[in-house]
């Protein structure tokens, strides 16, 4: 189930930021061209089907603008949309409509755009039930909406940050302090004594690396690059030790083959760098 984004503290940060970065010192245009007594109604359109994001955040926007405007979400966040569908209605003030409404429409179409992707890799991997995850790869300050249209695709996060989980990559093994770089089931035991409430996650590019790690049982295991023949190999030597993640330039027409291996997640950079923005409009009339 999808959760209310707008509970988080950092998302109501992020509107804030984010309209005081639009207004400056205020709307000059329709400061100096709108009557602030007249209403109007207002409907946010979907210009192409898509899974719906943001609904809360533009609803946020709105009303952060103007707390008087009535905003009913008719479509909402984690649900398909079809071409020419309403998602949002808006009444009240004309002035705040139109101060609100590209914030609004900006949150709103990037985080559309990444459900929808998410929901399409979702769907190709449905059959195995593998788990679709995000990355870091999101953009500065506004990874809390990111990762949220994410869920709304139905995908899962990965970690939100460096500090929630030790992720153990190959330039990590070729830093790392204590020693041998093909002993990552020492880099494991290190990093446990270190963070022991975090999960531990080790990258691995051949069954041989796999096959050092799991002398130390971490929780997950990355399949770094992997051709679904080695994948497959892995899969089955972490069976019942490590939880498997696929990574590394998976596209949605490879992504079924990847679930066929077994792998318990595939992890995807592209679901947060790489998907386009639906496309929204406001529209609306004076009442």
């Amino acid at each position: 189930m999808v959760t209310d984004i707008m509970n988080d503290p950092r998302a109501v940060a992020a509107v804030k930021a984010a309209l005081e970065e639009d207004i400056g010192t205020g709307d000059a245009t329709t400061l100096a061209l709108v009557d602030p007594t007249v209403m109007a109604t207002g409907e946010i359109l979907a210009r192409q089907a898509c899974r719906v994001a943001g609904a809360t955040v533009a609803t946020a926007v709105m009303k952060r603008v103007d707390p008087g405007l009535q905003v009913e979400i008719l479509v909402p966040d984690g649900q398909d949309v079809q071409k020419g569908g309403t998602i949002l209605a808006i009444r009240g003030k004309a002035a705040a409509i139109l101060t609100a409404e590209r914030t609004a429409l900006n949150f709103m179409q990037r985080m559309c755009g990444i459900a929808t992707l998410t929901a399409r890799f979702v769907e190709a991997v449905s059959e195995f039930k593998t788990l679709i995850l995000d990355t870091r790869k999101t953009t500065p300050n506004l990874r809390v909406f990111e990762k949220y249209a994410v869920t709304c695709g139905g995908g899962t996060n990965h970690r939100f940050g460096l500090y929630d989980r030790v992720l153990m990559k190959d330039n990590h093994r070729k830093l790392w302090r204590g020693g041998d770089p093909d002993r990552l089931d020492l880099a494991v035991e290190a990093s446990r004594k270190a963070f022991p409430a975090l999960a531990v996650e080790v990258e691995v590019e051949s069954v041989e690396e796999c096959k050092s790690a799991l002398r130390a049982k971490p929780e997950w295991i990355m399949l770094d690059n992997m051709d679904c023949e080695t994948m497959r190999t892995c899969v089955t030597l972490c069976k019942g030790i490590s939880l498997t993640e696929a990574s590394g330039g998976i596209t949605l027409e490879r992504a079924r083959a990847v679930g066929a291996t077994g792998v318990d997640a595939i992890s995807l950079g592209c679901l947060t760098h790489s998907a386009g923005s639906i496309d929204l409009s406001l529209e609306w009339q004076v009442v």
